[in-house]
């Protein structure tokens, strides 16, 4: 996959808010990226203790992480041709997001007033009480009443086969227990099947990777699913937060799992 641009990270996010009996928020993720850019396991920050996820060592920044009140925040690049003019790197969002003090609606309200500052990028932000979506491709942020989303790299929803599977997926599996509801997801995120070419959506990078890039999980040997994640988010104040990485060919490298129970907050 040397001829991908080295931007090319094709993460893809499931999201049930508001759609468990047991579960405010429920997160399954796979971060798809190069796997010689950097990056750190899931842990607690070194600088900020009370946020933990992955960290990308290159841009400074995060795909996806929660703190100890509950915030979660994630975010995916939208493909488009390079602008040239961003300045900063789009995984800051989710740890400006993390380390600041501003509500899910006010962050992404003045998000959108630097959104020149990144190239194209989607972004989830959450606290205690709302959801809310923001894509540097759009005028103005959404809110998000609870429901069953999907987000790769367009907008929110845009129809494909494998936010399609993913969020079927979901429906299969969510009156299971917290077990197996967990390694059914972890199974989704797994799938590395490939729906046929026709029903693929233009993947915004050369056709020739459009295959490449179509199943939940990219198996590689320079590109591919570098790390899936599950974040259980429940009424009762408890957070779940695990993360297994992988290399090339799919790999095994090894997982982290973090249970807490929420601290008192804002957010």
């Amino acid at each position: 996959m040397t001829g991908l641009p080295k931007d090319s990270a094709m993460c893809l996010l499931l999201v049930a808010y508001g759609q468990h009996a047991d579960y405010r928020l429920i997160v399954a993720a796979n971060r798809d990226e190069f796997y010689d850019r950097p990056a750190a396991a899931a842990d607690p920050w070194k600088d900020h203790s009370h946020i933990l996820g992955g960290r990308d060592l290159q841009g400074g920044g995060a795909w996806l992480a929660v703190n100890r009140v509950g915030a979660f925040g994630a975010i995916t690049n939208v493909r488009m041709p390079a602008r040239g003019t961003a300045v900063r790197s789009r995984g800051l969002i989710v740890s400006d997001y993390l380390t600041g003090t501003l509500t899910a609606s006010a962050f992404v309200n003045v998000l959108a007033g630097s959104r020149n500052d990144y190239e194209g990028f989607n972004v989830l932000v959450s606290d205690a009480t709302s959801l809310a979506w923001y894509s540097n491709q759009m005028e103005k942020p959404e809110m998000l009443p609870p429901e069953i989303y999907g987000l790769s790299n367009h907008l929110l929803d845009t129809p494909s086969p494998k936010v399609a599977r993913i969020k079927a997926d979901y429906l299969d599996a969510r009156s299971l227990s917290e077990g197996e509801l967990i390694d059914a997801l972890f199974g989704s995120l797994g799938n590395g099947e490939r729906a046929p070419d026709k029903d693929l959506p233009d993947p915004g990078v050369d056709l020739e990777f459009g295959p490449i890039l179509a199943p939940i999980f990219i198996t590689g040997d320079t590109y591919g699913t570098r790390c899936s994640t599950i974040v259980l988010v429940s009424y009762a104040g408890e957070l779940t937060f695990i993360e297994r990485r992988f290399g090339p060919g799919k790999a095994f490298l090894g997982e982290s799992s973090f249970k807490f129970e929420l601290a008192p907050g804002p957010t």
